[in-house]
């Protein structure tokens, strides 16, 4: 009797323990504070490092190379020598050019002379006027004749240059391709004929090449019919290292119906040679910056489905409120829907509600950085 009357008594005692509210301690999150700042609107893309000149050279006359003047790899300026062909068999056709120019400009002083003479004499009367006229156009021929010879001297004083040959850009040399002692023959990588002698690319400056979506287009010449200067950053292939700062050069004229996107150019000055040709890299133009936006921490920001939430801490409380995030960058986020000044939370989500009770980590709700860049939404 004394059981049963001890395991009531327990039972009683239990349920007025368990009516008794229970209080929750208040979460403790970090906090921090929406800014008024300004933030760009990026376009992002993969591109390829591209030099404004790349020149294949090839050889313009037929002959052994006796020499060659450039190192693999060495950097060469405009009208360095690179290679020396040789040269005596054109020479020689020079100088024969040369005496048969001076053999006819010879013919060509005697000639006039002798019409000079007929001219005087047929203002005398001593002369035939046809031995005046047939000296005449004896002079009309060999004026062409030296004209013809003038042709060939000219012509044969090119073939002598072409047997030494020079840097026609301002670049880096590519490894050698021919040694001396090796015959070559006249090519061009027009017709595929021939081989080339020296490849040089130009690295100062340089080009980066990528694609946009044909969609940003509208808004890419709207800030180039304003003359718009537009900044484009190029980052390495994992997009961790910033390699260069430059600006946009030019906007293809046709959108590549296969892939939706147009190409553009950017230039880079390139001092540190950072850019290297043909390489991969990320790109980043900004095409405009907005100004006086509110600006929260991207982490802070919640959705459900499409909605798009905050939690606004009010007097230790943590209130849902509804947003309208923009552009992001550098873990910042433009939005709409909550005022400057509010503090959010900034961490603990998975524990908090609305109207959840907090404490603020800190005790002091961090700052968010009034400057940012970001890309398009």
């Amino acid at each position: 009797m004394i059981l049963i009357f001890a395991a009531v008594f327990y039972f009683v005692l239990g349920r007025k323990e368990e009516s008794k509210p229970r209080s929750v301690a208040p979460i403790t999150v970090t906090p921090a504070t929406a800014q008024v700042g300004s933030i760009g609107v990026y376009l992002e893309a993969i591109g390829t490092v591209t030099p404004v000149y790349t020149a294949s050279i090839f050889s313009q006359v037929t002959g052994v190379i006796t020499a060659v003047n450039y190192q693999e790899g060495q950097l060469v300026k405009k009208g360095d020598p690179l290679v020396d062909i040789d040269v005596r068999q054109y020479e020689a056709n020079l100088l024969q050019a040369q005496g048969a120019l001076e053999r006819d400009q010879n013919l060509l002083a005697q000639a006039k002379m002798d019409l000079e003479r007929y001219q005087a004499a047929w203002a005398r009367n001593a002369v035939a006027k046809q031995t005046l006229d047939d000296q005449e156009k004896l002079v009309l021929q060999d004026e062409g004749t030296v004209k013809n010879d003038l042709g060939t001297v000219q012509y044969d004083q090119i073939q002598v240059e072409y047997c030494h040959i020079t840097a026609p850009i301002s670049g880096r040399v590519g490894l050698r391709l021919v040694d001396p002692g090796n015959l070559v023959t006249v090519g061009s990588n027009l017709t595929s004929s021939g081989s080339p002698l020296v490849v040089i690319t130009q690295l100062q400056p340089i080009t980066v090449v990528f694609t946009i979506p044909e969609d940003s287009i509208d808004g890419l010449q709207a800030e180039l019919l304003k003359n718009a200067t537009l900044a484009v950053d190029i980052y390495d292939r994992a997009g961790q290292k910033k390699l260069a700062s430059g600006k946009l050069l030019a906007l293809d004229n046709q959108i590549d119906t296969t892939t939706g996107t147009v190409k553009v150019r950017a230039i880079f000055s390139n001092d540190d040679y950072a850019l290297f040709p043909n390489q991969f890299v990320n790109a980043r133009l900004l095409l405009r910056t907005l100004q006086n936006v509110t600006l929260i921490p991207s982490a802070a920001i919640q959705q459900n489905g499409q909605t798009f939430f905050v939690y606004v801490i009010e007097n230790g409380v943590a209130h849902s409120r509804n947003i309208k995030p923009g552009v992001t960058d550098s873990g910042q986020t433009q939005v709409e829907g909550i005022n400057p000044g509010d503090i959010v939370a900034d961490s603990s989500f998975d524990k908090l509600q609305d109207n959840t009770k907090v404490n603020l980590l800190s005790g002091k709700p961090a700052a968010t950085p009034a400057n940012r860049h970001a890309k398009g939404s």
